[in-house]
């Protein structure tokens, strides 16, 4: 069929919005009228190349939609199903049956590919073949999607377009929290990085009773809008030269918990420096920077610290994603102030925005549920 979708046609060029061919779907796939879909760092880092993506290529991985037809060997998703779109896993490896499928063994083979699980293309232009995102390229009006990637909405009485980032930056903050840290009542905890992934942390801390919640940024409005989403304290890093010591300042002796969304060095240095004795630095951050901090003994033999990774907020999105969608319905968990939705026709402007920090989440809408 024939479609529009963005094109990204070389490193760091702009997305061009085309005719596309997209495929049927094979036997667990899906075809989802994409609604809306979330602009991701990640789709930024993937069209600058710093993750090797073969170009051309269509990007989005936080697409949310209606599914319009299935493959004959699906089976838990149907016709006008409303679906958040989330990362591919293959449901059979010993990690994925463990119940940890964040650990897939094909995560990485599938999802930065460029292909999907058989390794073969579903988009195409004058029959060139383009590669696909995360198995789903939902930077288009329709998504060819393995079943394993759905997550179905029941409620029927929430926007499906504005649920898309909760397929992977607002559950990947979120997750951090509820399913790494897995904080105490009371604790305390540290948010480098204001951003999507950095706010949905916040909010979640706030869900899990921290009592103490401190937010770092550069940006004075994100920095504005962790305090209105939970935070009782907020750093500018711009203005503090010691982060660390004020974080050990406020929370008298340093932090429980801290969260690194940046990738930057000295923020990492300093998600690890402002904890406590046996307090948890988790990382979720990406960027093209090889060069780690070196972890000497006083920061973290020393003191009896953990430095942990967290892939996609080590959630399982078929019941992750709709225990976001229940306390955004309470009120806990009000990600939609974060997000300013663009038409699609405005892609290129989203990125930029997201990039300034004018836009802590865009939101491209494709169409109307």
């Amino acid at each position: 069929m024939k479609m529009k979708a963005a094109v990204v046609w070389e490193k760091d060029g702009d997305f061009k919005l085309q005719d596309v061919e997209l495929a049927d779907p094979k036997a667990t796939e899906v075809l989802v009228r994409v609604v809306g879909a979330g602009v991701c760092h990640t789709d930024a880092t993937a069209r600058d190349q710093t993750i090797p993506i073969q170009l051309p290529g269509i990007f989005g991985h936080e697409g949310a939609g209606i599914v319009e037809k299935v493959g004959d060997a699906v089976r838990d998703v149907k016709v006008g199903d409303r679906v958040v779109l989330t990362f591919y896993t293959c449901g059979h490896c010993p990690t994925c049956r463990s119940g940890r499928p964040t650990g897939c063994d094909n995560y990485g083979p599938v999802n930065f590919s460029g292909r999907h699980s058989d390794f073969t293309h579903r988009h195409s232009v004058d029959g060139q073949e383009i590669s696909s995102f995360f198995a789903q390229s939902s930077f288009a009006e329709y998504a060819v999607v393995d079943e394993n990637a759905c997550v179905v909405i029941k409620d029927e009485d929430v926007d499906i377009g504005l649920l898309g980032p909760l397929g992977c930056g607002l559950m990947t903050g979120a997750g951090a929290v509820a399913n790494c840290m897995k904080p105490t009542v009371g604790s305390s905890i540290v948010v480098f990085g204001c951003g999507g992934v950095g706010l949905a942390a916040v909010m979640m801390a706030k869900v899990v009773g921290c009592s103490t919640i401190i937010g770092v940024d550069a940006v004075p409005s994100r920095l504005e809008m962790a305090k209105e989403l939970g935070c009782t304290h907020v750093i500018n890093g711009k203005e503090v030269e010691d982060i660390a010591g004020r974080i050990r300042e406020i929370t008298g002796g340093g932090a429980d918990y801290s969260l690194d969304t940046s990738a930057a060095i000295p923020l990492m240095t300093a998600a690890i420096n402002c904890l406590r004795v046996y307090g948890t630095a988790v990382v979720v951050g990406t960027s093209g920077d090889k060069v780690v901090p070196v972890v000497m003994q006083d920061m973290i033999m020393g003191k009896g610290r953990t430095l942990k990774g967290c892939i996609e907020g080590d959630a399982d999105p078929k019941t992750f994603i709709p225990t976001l969608v229940s306390l955004y319905k309470q009120g806990r968990f009000p990600f939609d102030k974060l997000i300013v939705e663009y038409p699609f026709e405005q892609i290129n402007q989203a990125f930029e925005d997201s990039k300034s920090g004018k836009t802590i989440k865009p939101v491209l809408r494709m169409a109307k549920a």
